[in-house]
C-alpha cells in the first residue's frame, strides 16, 4: 500500500504497528527539542517526526516497510494535494444548534431529532447548500474507518489552493460538528492499514480521489481553512474608517441584507448577512477597514431587516467576520 500511494504522488510515512498514530521517534528526537525540518534523521533516512518524514522515494519506502512489515501507512495530506473530509461517529453529547454548522445559524423550526454524528451534520450542510451529501459521493475514494467513521478523499484542483487541517469540535475553524478536515499540517491513514479495532477499508469501486467539489471549496473558504500568509500590518490613523474602494466592495452586499426588510421570510437573509460579514472580515484582515466600525455597519444593516432578532444577528456577524479575517481581501481600485 505504501508503494501504491507513492506511485500516486502521495508522500507516505510509517504508522506504529496495529495503530493509527505515527511510528515513534528515535531516542534523540523523543527527548530533544528541535525543528522537524532541521532534524538530521530525515537526511539519514529515518522516519522521525511523523508526517514531516513522509516521502515518495521507493528505496526509502522499501527500507522502512521491508525492515518492519507490520507498519501502517500514513499519507501527508498537504504535499499530496489532498483534502480529506473525516466524518466521525463518536458517541458524545450533541452541542447547541449554533455549533453544529459554524457560521450558519439553524432556525428553531428545524427539527434536529435523531442528529447524532458527523454524518448528520455533513448531510445537513449539503442539504443547506442544495448539493449531494459527500458521504454518498461514489465518484471519489471513500474509506470506512474501524470506529464507524468515513474518510472522503478529494484532491485540490488549483495549484494555489492549500487548506489547513481542523477538528469538528473547534470553535474557531471547523467545517461542521464531528467533521474533521485533514489537509496541510496533517495526515490520513491509508486504506489497508489495520488496528486492533479493524481495517481502514475502501468502499465502492472508486480508488482515487475526485477533484474537490466547488461548493465544498467555498465552505472551506468560508470557515477559515485556506492557508494564507499573515496580512501585512499597515500603519493607519485610529480614526480611519473603511476606504472608499473597500466600502464599494461591501455596498452591494449590505444593500442585499437591507432589502430583506421587504420580505419577512424566504429572502435568504442569513446567507446574505453571512456573505457580507465574511467579506468585511477579509477587508479588516487586509488592513482596509476597522473591525469595530465595520461590525457596527453590519449590525445596523441586519437590524434594519430583522429588528427582532438582534442576538441572532450578532452571532451571525461575529462568526462570519471571524472566518473572513483569516483570509485578507484586497479589492480592486484605489481607496
Amino acid at each position: 500500500m505504501a508503494r501504491w500511494c507513492a506511485r500516486n504522488g502521495w508522500p507516505v510515512h510509517p504508522l506504529a504497528p496495529n495503530s493509527k498514530i505515527p511510528a515513534a521517534n528515535c531516542d534523540a528526537c523523543r527527548t530533544g527539542t528541535h525543528s522537524p525540518r532541521q532534524c538530521p534523521c530525515r537526511a539519514a533516512g529515518r522516519w522521525c517526526h511523523g508526517f514531516h518524514a513522509a516521502t515518495t522515494d521507493p528505496a526509502r519506502i522499501d527500507a522502512w516497510w521491508g525492515s518492519t512489515p507490520g507498519l501502517g501507512v500514513g499519507v501527508s495530506c498537504g504535499p499530496a494535494g489532498l483534502v480529506v473530509i473525516d466524518v466521525d461517529a463518536h458517541q458524545v453529547p450533541v452541542p447547541d444548534r449554533d455549533r453544529l454548522l459554524p457560521g450558519i445559524p439553524i432556525h428553531e423550526s428545524i427539527d434536529l431529532t435523531g442528529l447524532a454524528s458527523g454524518f448528520d451534520t455533513l448531510a445537513l450542510l449539503a442539504a443547506y447548500r442544495e448539493h449531494p451529501d459527500p458521504a454518498q459521493d461514489a465518484s471519489t475514494l471513500r474509506i470506512r474507518t474501524p470506529s464507524g467513521g468515513l474518510h472522503i478523499w478529494y484532491r485540490t484542483t488549483r495549484a494555489e489552493a492549500r487548506y489547513r487541517s481542523s477538528t469538528g469540535s473547534s470553535t474557531k475553524v471547523a467545517l461542521a460538528w464531528q467533521v474533521d478536515v485533514r489537509a496541510e499540517g496533517g495526515y490520513i491513514v491509508a486504506p489497508g492499514t489495520r488496528t486492533p479495532a479493524g481495517e481502514y477499508r475502501a468502499i465502492g469501486t472508486t480508488r482515487l480521489p475526485a477533484p474537490l467539489p466547488t461548493w465544498l471549496a467555498a465552505e472551506l473558504d468560508r470557515t477559515g481553512h485556506p492557508v494564507t500568509p499573515p496580512p501585512t500590518k499597515v500603519a493607519r490613523s485610529p480614526r480611519a474608517a473603511a476606504p472608499k474602494a473597500s466600502r464599494r466592495a461591501l455596498d452591494a452586499l449590505l444593500a442585499e441584507v437591507e432589502a430583506c426588510a421587504a420580505t419577512p421570510e424566504g429572502a435568504g437573509f442569513t446567507e446574505k448577512l453571512n456573505r457580507a460579514a465574511y467579506t468585511a472580515g477579509g477587508l479588516v484582515a487586509a488592513g482596509r477597514a476597522r473591525e469595530d466600525r465595520i461590525r457596527e455597519v453590519l449590525l445596523a444593516a441586519a437590524r434594519s431587516a430583522r429588528p427582532r432578532q438582534e442576538h441572532r444577528n450578532a452571532t451571525i456577524v461575529a462568526s462570519a467576520l471571524s472566518a473572513g479575517m483569516l483570509r485578507p481581501l484586497h479589492p480592486r481600485g484605489r481607496s
